[in-house]
């Protein structure tokens, strides 16, 4: 048996087809606990999940989460794949959910041996990738916080801006919340200033004197807002900074507690210039990869470190490879480019690079796929990351033996 699931936001179209192509079943669910029940519970009467495939157009999600968790094994359709093939069932590429479903199973059915499936991924695995993932969300919105309040500052405060880009983080908030208008910095000397940084652990050289000469001969904003109001804007802003990045430690701390019990982690812990963080990211991005990849090329391909070939018998050309997983891609480009100052073997690799010409970003893809042989030989043999063994040269081995556990 072939399933179609055309997957919506509210309601679902399932198609069940038979060997020979025919319509053994076809139903409409709505995005619900029951109509999700009674699906499975229909699907079952039809034989074993585990011989029932269901081809859908997404590779995450609650109702691919629901039909692993029953035991059907799920082929994920990318839906520009599926809309090439329409004309396979007439020139006028019509479309009905109805359809829809019933195109996905023939074409599990006819083509579903080239189509890859989902593997179940590890839990501890699956839990880092949300941490790591929230956390660049987390990221992300504090660097717009910290623009929004330098933005804020420029229209009505510049010196303080000034303040602001020169103190430590926790510092700067600090002296925007007392001092969040010019008015309430008009009675600050270069003594008191350096005193009051001092209290709270300064870390930098600048002096007193240099941080209130700033603060004063920064241009005047010409604001026409009132001084309560930019009060108000400031100090709110601040806490907005405040919430993210106290969001931003419990998430470290989260994430350090997940790579402390990951199977993965003590394998990779030793590479060089590896944070804890990076490597929760290389665990949570490429661990999906490694566990489903056959051989070391489909890991480095999946991880998108190398080009795109296309050619013919009047052009070819190698292109850089934009259909990936760009989160695992930007988690091993970065612990590449940090390794190439903690590891003589690394910086060879990159220099010889550069030396061809390769533009920064490229050599970097080029390190990266050199690590990326080292962490499937890791992960496949079960063995900590040792230099002596794994740097002896540019290539490890590439047998396609079965991984053993770590």
């Amino acid at each position: 048996m072939y399933i179609g699931w055309d997957w919506a936001t509210e309601t679902h179209d399932v198609t069940v087809m038979d060997n020979s192509g025919a319509r053994v079943d076809r139903w409409e669910l709505a995005h619900s606990e029951e109509g999700l029940a009674r699906t499975l519970a229909r699907l079952r009467r039809h034989g074993d999940p585990a011989d029932m495939p269901v081809a859908i157009e997404t590779s995450r999600g609650l109702v691919v989460d629901r039909l692993l968790a029953a035991g059907h094994p799920v082929v994920p359709v990318h839906p520009n794949a599926f809309h090439a093939m329409r004309a396979r069932w007439g020139a006028s590429k019509a479309k009905t959910d109805a359809g829809d479903s019933f195109k996905l199973a023939d074409y599990l059915r006819s083509d579903g041996h080239l189509l890859p499936r989902l593997e179940p991924t590890d839990q501890t695995t699956l839990d880092l990738q949300a941490l790591t993932r929230q956390r660049a969300d987390h990221i992300e919105a504090r660097i717009a916080a910290v623009n929004q309040l330098a933005a804020l500052l420029d229209a009505h405060w510049p010196g303080g801006k000034a303040v602001f880009a020169s103190l430590d983080s926790d510092i700067a908030l600090d002296f925007l919340d007392r001092c969040p208008t010019p008015a309430a910095a008009a009675k600050l000397t270069a003594g008191r200033l350096q005193a009051w940084c001092r209290r709270r652990g300064y870390s930098g050289k600048k002096p007193g004197s240099e941080l209130i000469e700033r603060l004063r001969s920064a241009p005047a904003a010409a604001s026409r807002l009132s001084e309560q109001a930019v009060t108000q804007l400031v100090r709110v802003q601040v806490q907005l900074v405040r919430a993210i990045r106290t969001t931003i430690r419990e998430l470290d701390k989260a994430i350090e507690a997940a790579v402390a019990t990951h199977p993965y982690a003590p394998l990779l812990a030793s590479m060089p210039r590896i944070g804890t963080v990076n490597l929760a990211q290389i665990l949570g991005e490429l661990g999906p990869i490694l566990e489903r990849a056959q051989t070391c090329e489909q890991f480095i391909a999946e991880t998108g470190v190398v080009p795109v070939t296309r050619a013919s018998g009047k052009s070819h050309a190698v292109t850089f490879r934009h259909a990936t997983n760009r989160r695992a891609r930007l988690a091993i480009t970065l612990f590449a480019d940090n390794s190439r100052h903690g590891s003589n073997w690394a910086a060879k690799i990159y220099t010889d690079a550069r030396a061809r010409k390769k533009r920064h970003p490229h050599a970097v893809r080029i390190l990266a796929r050199a690590w990326l042989r080292v962490i499937w030989a890791c992960w496949r043999d079960g063995t900590c990351y040792d230099p002596t063994i794994h740097q002896t040269n540019s290539k490890t081995r590439n047998t396609d033996s079965a991984p053993q556990p770590a």
